[in-house]
């Protein structure tokens, strides 16, 4: 099975293309430019050095969310555009879990966090033990003091992992329960890693249609937020 995957849940934007879990390339590109700039040319380019058209592609994956709003919004709708054509088969995957996925290779628990702002931290935690990951939590949004109370519970080592550990990482609480961060290639999101989870989840039939492939944001988006404070002000 050939995978088309994509991530452009965060700042930075990636492109991978495998086939029977072979990584045959990736594109990874974090210059602060804009998703909709960046990612349908490195896809193009993408498929133009492996000499794989987008025809060939079995199933086209995404990272779903948590993350950016309109990260997210960019990479569903990139994903929907290539697969429609030809009806193919689509899956979004969790970004933590992709996040995850990054220190499968070690043993301990593998805390995912990427920075939700206003406090909060998008947040799932995994255990990691012989070469595979078991959720231990679902993917939430979370203060940094209530996930440190809660990490006081888990398996040691704990690693930080995600746009959110260096921030985790300098609290106090966090420093106690001598948490570890892994070195920049390993720490964010990457394609090759969403498509690794869609790999797992074809295999136990998560896959949809494009027209069926949704954006998961775990709350609202903060226009929507600030307008029910409004009102809520309003009918003070």
């Amino acid at each position: 099975m050939t995978i088309l995957s994509i991530d452009s849940s965060a700042v930075a934007a990636s492109v991978a293309l495998t086939r029977e879990k072979h990584l045959l390339g990736e594109f990874y590109c974090n210059v602060g430019l804009t998703h909709s700039q960046t990612l349908m040319p490195m896809v193009q380019n993408l498929l133009l050095c492996a000499k794989v058209p987008v025809s060939a592609v079995d199933l086209f994956a995404v990272s779903a969310g948590p993350g950016s709003f309109t990260g997210i919004r960019i990479g569903i709708a990139s994903i929907k555009g290539l697969a429609f054509p030809e009806n193919k088969p689509c899956i979004g995957v969790s970004t933590l879990e992709v996040i995850a996925c990054n220190l499968v290779h070690l043993e301990g628990t593998v805390c995912a966090v990427m920075d939700a702002r206003c406090g909060q931290v998008y947040n799932a935690i995994f255990k990691a033990t012989g070469g595979t990951l078991s959720r231990l939590t679902p993917d939430r949004a979370i203060s940094i003091d209530d996930l440190a109370a809660e990490c006081e519970k888990y398996e040691k080592p704990l690693f930080l992992v995600g746009d959110g550990a260096k921030l985790c990482y300098n609290r106090q609480r966090f420093q106690g329960l001598g948490a570890k961060f892994p070195p920049e290639p390993l720490l964010y999101q990457r394609a090759s890693g969403v498509a690794q989870v869609a790999a797992q989840d074809y295999e136990a039939g998560k896959s949809v249609s494009p027209a069926a492939l949704m954006p998961v944001y775990l709350r609202p988006p903060q226009a929507e937020r600030a307008l029910v404070r409004r009102k809520g002000g309003l009918r003070k």
